[in-house]
């Protein structure tokens, strides 16, 4: 199921609170590893540690890594913290921690006198590179406008292993954080999807607010074997709670795989398939071949029947991120590269201002 190597601490590249990022010598090899405080204390160099070799050996993309699972220099480590929710239940590495919901924290009340969403708005990718630039174009065209970010579990369960959330909230792009499920780190923990989404409402509250799970997307070239899926109940769920969801397609005409060009099939599938509820699609203008071929997809699949369709402008995503200094990257491909994947999240982040601008009430 894994394995593991013991290995040497030799450098320690980044360190913060809680994940320090280092070299270790394996067998008079050096690779990089991820090393988690919480689970296993603070590293120094020339430390004896055992290490998760998985990934790596399976030469996975993201996520390949080695992770420290143990360090013989740290042989104790006290309980800290408040909390009665375990994450990550019965592993080796299962960690508590104080979910908004229990009966312990100050924010129980709010779950249990919840009525509705009121109309919050939620938009719903499905890949951790969409968070930066919606992210970006929203705060490019207003900057008043505060945005939060729930944390799915269907990719990397840890926060801190997500140099883009770092990267957001020391730029002023996101406010605050949830980690939902088994996802843990955020600055609030909820138990589950339906939890967070009132967190998100009730007690962090903004202007908007961004699901998508971390890095890591999870496929299997099948047609509903991808983790993504979990956009479409995702969607229900606000709906049915009230809320306002924006369902971000995954568009790409540099893919090599025919089944991701124009609307990726993961999009296609969920939007066609999974989806119980009407949701809005916002879809950038493109140049007349690219966007007949998405209006083929969109007919093919009577999306147009299912759901609300709005087009929106894209174009300034490219000088949002350059304000910003956004590097992102989707499957390794730049905005040069992947145009039209961009274009895209532009396209939903000035929507959202627009939207966020009409609405009464709404101090921005």
């Amino acid at each position: 199921m894994i394995s593991y190597k013991c290995g040497v601490v030799t450098d320690i590249i980044k360190e913060d609170e809680h994940v320090d990022i280092i070299y270790v010598n394996i067998k008079g090899e050096k690779y990089k590893a991820v090393n988690y405080s919480d689970f296993t204390g603070k590293v120094k160099i020339n430390d004896k540690v055992v290490l998760n070799t998985t990934a790596v050996e399976l030469k996975l993309g993201t996520g390949g890594y080695h992770f420290v699972m143990y360090n013989y220099s740290n042989n104790k480590m006290d309980l800290q913290g408040p909390g009665h929710i375990m994450k990550l239940r019965y592993t080796p590495f299962q960690v508590r921690c104080l979910v908004a919901e229990e009966e312990d924290s100050p924010y129980h009340t709010v779950f249990q006198e919840f009525t509705n969403l009121e109309n919050h708005i939620f938009i719903v990718g499905t890949l951790h590179s969409m968070i930066g630039p919606i992210a970006a174009m929203i705060k490019y065209l207003n900057q008043d406008i505060e945005i939060n970010y729930i944390m799915t579990d269907g990719g990397a369960l840890p926060i801190f292993f997500s140099n883009t959330v770092s990267e957001l909230k020391l730029k002023g792009l996101l406010k605050n954080t949830i980690t939902i499920g088994h996802a843990f780190g955020g600055d609030l923990e909820c138990i589950n999807i339906y939890t967070g989404l009132i967190a998100a409402k009730e007690i962090l509250r903004g202007h908007v607010t961004i699901i998508s799970m971390g890095p890591g997307i999870v496929g299997s070239g099948t047609k509903y074997g991808f983790t993504g899926i979990e956009q479409g109940y995702i969607i229900d769920v606000i709906n049915n709670l009230g809320g306002f969801s924006i369902a971000v397609p995954r568009i790409s005409f540099q893919d090599r795989r025919i089944r991701h060009r124009g609307i990726s099939h993961h999009t296609l599938t969920v939007l066609s398939e999974i989806i119980n509820t009407k949701t809005n699609i916002v879809l950038p203008t493109l140049d007349k071949e690219k966007g007949d071929f998405i209006l083929r997809q969109i007919e093919s699949y009577e999306l147009n029947k299912r759901h609300n369709i709005i087009y929106s402008s894209g174009e300034l995503i490219h000088d949002a991120m350059k304000k910003f200094d956004l590097k992102t990257t989707s499957m390794g491909r730049t905005i040069e590269e992947d145009p039209e994947y961009f274009l895209t999240l532009g396209s939903i982040g000035k929507y959202v201002v627009k939207l966020i601008e009409e609405r009464e009430g709404y101090d921005v």
